[in-house]
């Protein structure tokens, strides 16, 4: 059976989660995370992809970007898989894949949900009750993009660049808005959008999508999900 395509659209946001194995870790020291966010930067480079957001979690990333070209951003993560398997697989004397089959990916209406998501990204190690603020978390984006702090993995995206022109200022808006809880129903869109490869955004966004590519986007399955997949997601 042929894998269903992935939606894409020329520099728009899409939002990558790659797991584990079983779930299984994919980072045991700070040199691994280190290594892989080594290895992102180049392929970034490599590619020509901008990343907007990201957090590496014990057992899965998630990455927010976007690319001119419909084969960059799968480019990378092959990129970064060739590299990090085997720095992995040797140091820890494993085996075979790291990667729970290929990766997730959803387009995301940067007008309406590109705050959202960067805020359900960088949050992530608080609700994995991992750390209590964002900013004592060092293998993420919010101290780039809420405290100004250089990154030469990020690049800020255009909606980020119109809150102000002054990088402090801006990102001192970023910050506020992390004070402000993301809705437990925009959760559950995000985590199941990047889970089935939907698009998230507003019926114009859809319509677009639908236009563009000549394929329907259909709906997102609101039924409730299984407490083991809301736990860090």
């Amino acid at each position: 059976m042929p894998r269903k395509p992935r939606f894409f659209l020329p520099d728009v946001p899409n939002h990558i989660v790659q797991r584990g194995r079983n779930r299984d870790p994919i980072f045991f020291e700070s040199s691994d995370y280190y290594f892989y966010l080594d290895k992102l930067r180049e392929a970034l480079d490599k590619y020509d992809v901008s990343l907007h957001a990201y957090v590496l979690m014990t057992n899965h990333v998630h990455l927010l970007m976007s690319a001119p070209g419909e084969d960059a951003i799968s480019h990378l993560m092959q990129f970064v898989g060739r590299h990090y398997v085997p720095y992995f697989n040797k140091k820890y004397g494993f085996s075979g894949s790291l990667w729970e089959g290929r990766f997730k990916s959803s387009l995301i209406d940067s007008e309406r949900y590109l705050f959202a998501c960067m805020r359900y990204i960088e949050l992530n190690p608080i609700r994995a009750g991992i750390v209590s603020s964002p900013e004592a978390y060092l293998y993420s984006s919010y101290n780039a993009n809420a405290l100004a702090q250089p990154n030469l993995l990020v690049t800020p995206h255009s909606e980020f660049v119109k809150l102000s022109e002054n990088p402090l200022v801006r990102s001192q808006c970023c910050a506020e808005l992390f004070q402000q809880a993301i809705a437990e129903d925009l959760l559950m869109d995000l985590r199941k959008g990047v889970s089935s490869g939907t698009p998230i955004g507003s019926e114009r966004f859809k319509e677009q999508i639908e236009s563009t590519l000549g394929r329907k986007v259909g709906q997102l399955n609101r039924g409730r999900s299984p407490t083991k997949i809301l736990i860090n997601a």
